[in-house]
């Protein structure tokens, strides 16, 4: 039930989504607890004291266009049900959802379910797929409840499969798959309705750990043609690192951290994120960008090197000379310089 209503003017923010102090709670009467929320009581204080659930706690985030965001948290965090209220899975119990400048909370039943079938789709960590039908028609699901002929749905259904890698497979049942080809037909499906927006809701973790990187690369992969916007939910640091362009991490309920993978490895914002890190090869994951120094004046000639280049490649570089290197973004401009002292008291917090 939302007790606080938010009805939404055309938002100013450019971002695909965002989510503005969103609440989730279970219980009898959540509508109840405003102000108890509003006094800041704890999860625990709030469990105790009502037996009420806060599962999703005041999170504000947004997603930009494109973007693949990357939810990550232990058990019971709140990562799966973030996820399902985006769509309203999961009826959220107080904020805004936004998606295209529309409040997703205020929507009617027909706007909804066009937004469902249309806008988003959603990749489940089981697979759902139905044992009594072909991979085709498995894949071509989605564009059946939107009632697309069976002829044009199958040709568009199987082109998906194509991309991921199953186009000799259509006519087999899911049984004869293996687990990380039964979660390709999943993608295929979630893909084959052409979303600008995927959900994806812990996908690989079911699978072996060859498989999962399979998974992984695919993804990435698939990516860099179709560039659609994903909200990736995920318990692993390691694949959130991985796959993220920006990572959220969440602990009872709420965000503790926003950044990219780079900020998060070198700056993490508190103990509970830093126990992520400690294991992290902060060799491969860190950047010229992340431990950069502003650029000396009057320093030209300077050797230089991307934004994005690790320090695993960095260290080579400046093994045999004290000077700095000037590190260029995208477009060749100088925006920063690296020292060896940085790389050296990078390297000494891992």
């Amino acid at each position: 039930m939302v007790f606080v209503p938010s009805p939404s003017p055309q938002s100013p923010s450019m971002s695909k989504i965002a989510c503005r102090h969103l609440w989730t709670i279970f219980g009898p009467s959540p509508e109840s607890l405003g102000r108890m929320l509003d006094a800041g009581l704890s999860r625990t204080e709030i469990l105790e004291q009502t037996g009420h659930v806060v599962a999703v706690r005041d999170v504000s985030f947004e997603v930009e266009e494109g973007e693949i965001f990357v939810v990550m948290g232990l058990s019971g965090s709140g990562k799966s049900t973030l996820v399902r209220c985006l769509s309203r899975l999961i009826e959220p119990t107080r904020g805004e959802v936004v998606v295209d400048g529309r409040n997703v909370i205020g929507l009617n039943t027909a706007d909804l379910l066009h937004l469902r079938r249309h806008q988003m789709s959603m990749v489940f960590q089981r697979f759902g797929l139905f044992p009594h039908r072909r991979v085709l028609d498995n894949a071509a699901y989605g564009l059946e409840v939107q009632g697309l002929g069976r002829a044009e749905r199958q040709a568009q259904a199987q082109g998906v499969l194509e991309m991921v890698g199953l186009g000799e497979w259509a006519n087999h049942f899911p049984h004869e798959l293996s687990g990380g080809m039964q979660q390709r037909v999943g993608l295929a499906r979630a893909l084959a309705v052409n979303p600008a927006i995927l959900l994806c809701d812990e996908p690989f973790s079911a699978l072996d750990p060859l498989i999962r990187r399979e998974m992984q690369d695919e993804l990435i992969r698939l990516q860099k043609t179709l560039h659609k916007t994903i909200i990736f939910i995920t318990h692993d640091f390691l694949e959130a690192l991985k796959l993220g362009d920006r990572i959220a991490i969440m602990k009872d309920g709420e965000i503790v951290q926003v950044g990219t993978p780079q900020e998060i490895v070198a700056h993490p914002a508190n103990s509970y994120v830093r126990e992520f890190t400690k294991d992290v090869p902060r060799v491969k994951v860190l950047t010229a960008a992340s431990i950069m120094q502003p650029l000396a004046t009057g320093r030209g000639n300077q050797t230089t090197v991307a934004a994005d280049t690790t320090l695993e490649k960095l260290i080579p570089l400046m093994a045999h000379s004290d000077e700095p290197l000037a590190v260029v973004d995208e477009q060749g401009t100088a925006v920063g310089q690296v020292t060896r002292t940085a790389v050296l008291l990078a390297l000494a917090e891992s």
